[in-house]
């Protein structure tokens, strides 16, 4: 009696710990929960429900409804891919894309693309809108319009993309990789520009230093001209106070004072003769008298 009562314990021990079993597992078959930054998207028997679970805790039906995540943060894809520019040159590029799902169309996308919209939707993007943009521009004028040609990957990627449900917030060009033969000819391009500049920087000293040269003789000659100019001024203006103050009495006067003290009775030429000792008496009675004694 024993045994079997032990027998029947033990029965419904098992019983009861199978359903504990199946409770907890069609429990926790009931419940989800949706992470921060995604959305929850219903499949039920197979078919996708419009509609997602927002973040938190949920409820649905176990083993009929199943639960897709998708991420809605920004998510960062890398991809490698080459074009060509303007003037046929080959632009190897890599490029990191920031972009992100709008959880609103989370299940559109999942139903109509699937978990693989990144490389059945963003990868292709990126390619066909590099490529037309990358035609517009040289090789050389890749390398210096990086900005440019960010500004109008992410333009040009949300035009295609927004949609469908996908927002590129950001696209940085990691590298522009080019054919050795070209790096080389701009390499010596810039070497030929450096030389040019360097010789018409020595150019346009040299021409500077002319002018400054010529502009300082011109300088000088000007202040010379200008110091005679003041120097006969000043002798004219002299001449003339010294001739507004010549007088007849005075010219005697200065000739007397240059006398050696000999008297000459009479000096003169062709016929003209001067009687000094008629000046002297004129002038200076008592010589003409001190002479007679």
């Amino acid at each position: 009696m024993t045994n079997m009562l032990r027998k029947i314990f033990n029965k419904k021990v098992v019983a009861v710990v199978l359903i504990l079993i199946l409770v907890l597992v069609i429990v926790s078959g009931s419940i989800t929960i949706v992470q921060p930054g995604h959305t929850g998207v219903v499949v039920t028997l197979g078919r996708v429900e419009e509609g997602v679970l927002q973040e938190g805790l949920h409820f649905k039906i176990p083993f009929i409804q199943n639960i897709v995540m998708i991420d809605n943060r920004i998510t960062k894809l890398e991809v490698d891919t080459e074009a060509f520019s303007s003037d046929l040159q080959t632009v190897e590029t890599k490029l990191a894309i920031n972009y992100r799902v709008d959880t609103s169309k989370s299940y559109s996308i999942y139903k109509n693309i699937g978990g693989d919209y990144e490389t059945v939707l963003v990868v292709p993007a990126v390619n066909e809108v590099l490529k037309a943009i990358a035609s517009q521009y040289t090789a050389e004028e890749s390398v210096t319009n990086r900005t440019l040609i960010s500004s109008g990957l992410v333009d040009g990627l949300n035009e295609k993309l927004n949609d469908i449900g996908l927002y590129v917030t950001d696209v940085n060009i990691i590298n522009f990789d080019f054919s050795e033969a070209f790096i080389t000819a701009i390499e010596e391009k810039q070497v030929a520009q450096q030389e040019l500049l360097k010789a018409e920087t020595e150019k346009q000293t040299k021409i500077t230093n002319a002018e400054a040269e010529a502009e300082a003789i011109k300088v000088k000659a000007e202040a010379e001209a200008e110091a005679l100019r003041i120097t006969a001024e000043a002798e004219a203006e002299a001449n003339a106070i010294i001739a507004d103050s010549l007088t007849d009495e005075l010219i005697q006067y200065h000739k007397i004072e240059k006398w050696n003290g000999e008297l000459p009775v009479v000096t003169g030429g062709s016929g003209a003769f001067l009687d000094v000792t008629d000046m002297i008496s004129d002038e200076h009675p008592q010589i003409v008298q001190q002479e007679a004694e």
